[in-house]
């Protein structure tokens, strides 16, 4: 996370976003950075508690203004309604305000689910999401917006994700130089994300990590985008995790190569009922 980052950060575990949130406002009073949250599901107690379970004592930075938790109600929606083109502004004058103050830089992150109540404007939402982007680019400023999965369905998560430059990464579960293995989102759906290369050093990590996928509810979606390669054995793997779901559920195989999925039906491994293959879309 670096200045002039404006991220999303999708998640479905409540210890992950502690554990990004504690980390990314931390890391903001370290640096001298002056810092705002925007609380909505969790109170404001709850995130300087965080801060103190964590190590850091919130107090001096709260006393000096250089932390301000608050809640949604209080930014967001303190006209009682919602203006993209109003908290934009706010935004930018918190950024010139906070520089001109002397502090190294400005970070924000607020908790998004605000707008699934019914806030009149909260329809502007993407477009804010959208317009935002100019506050922080090119600026000593970043902002993390956050999306419990639980709440906002795929198709909203998957748009608001879009509006954003970038997203937060999660801790991988496995990273050993040739294969990362990350939880994380793909067009709005948990899923596992494979980057690098699956073979006979690697083919136990897959597995291990689609163990652990197995767990999340629903169908599993495993994200090739960044795949390198795989063997055989690697994709005999995803067949027999397949294989093995309960009835009702699938495991999506999503964004695999072209010839990796002429691959899979050759040898037949497209022939397992519960194993949905996607080849990889065209980039233009």
């Amino acid at each position: 996370m670096d200045h002039g980052d404006h991220l999303c950060l999708a998640f479905a575990d409540d210890d992950e976003q502690r554990r990004v949130v504690t980390a990314y406002v931390s890391a903001g009073i370290e640096r001298g950075e002056r810092v705002m949250y925007f609380a909505d599901q969790c109170t404001p107690a709850e995130v300087l508690g965080w801060l103190s379970e964590a190590g850091v004592d919130p107090g001096p930075a709260l006393k000096t203004g250089q932390l301000v938790v608050t809640t949604a109600d209080e930014t967001y929606l303190a006209a009682g309604s919602f203006d993209a083109d109003d908290m934009v502004t706010v935004l930018r004058r918190e950024v010139r305000e906070s520089l001109a103050g002397g502090y190294t830089g400005f970070r924000v992150s607020g908790e998004m689910g605000w707008a699934l109540r019914a806030v009149p404007g909260a329809d502007r939402l993407g477009e804010y999401e959208t317009k935002v982007n100019s506050v922080f680019a090119g600026q000593k400023a970043s902002a993390i917006c956050q999306y419990d999965a639980r709440r906002f369905t795929s198709t909203q998560l998957d748009g608001f994700d879009r509006c954003h430059p970038g997203a937060v990464e999660a801790q991988p579960l496995h990273d050993d130089g040739t294969l990362r293995l990350l939880p994380s989102f793909h067009e709005g759906h948990r899923a596992l994300r494979v980057a690098g290369s699956v073979d006979h050093r690697t083919t136990h990590a897959l597995a291990a990590a689609l163990d652990a996928a197995l767990t999340w509810p629903g169908d599993i979606r495993v994200d090739m985008t960044e795949l390198e390669f795989i063997d055989l054995a690697g994709v005999r793997v995803l067949s027999r995790r397949a294989a093995g779901l309960e009835p009702g559920r699938r495991l999506h195989v999503v964004e695999l190569a072209p010839l990796l999925c002429q691959v899979i039906t050759m040898v037949g491994f497209d022939e397992t009922p519960a194993l949905v293959v996607t080849p990889r879309r065209a980039t233009a």
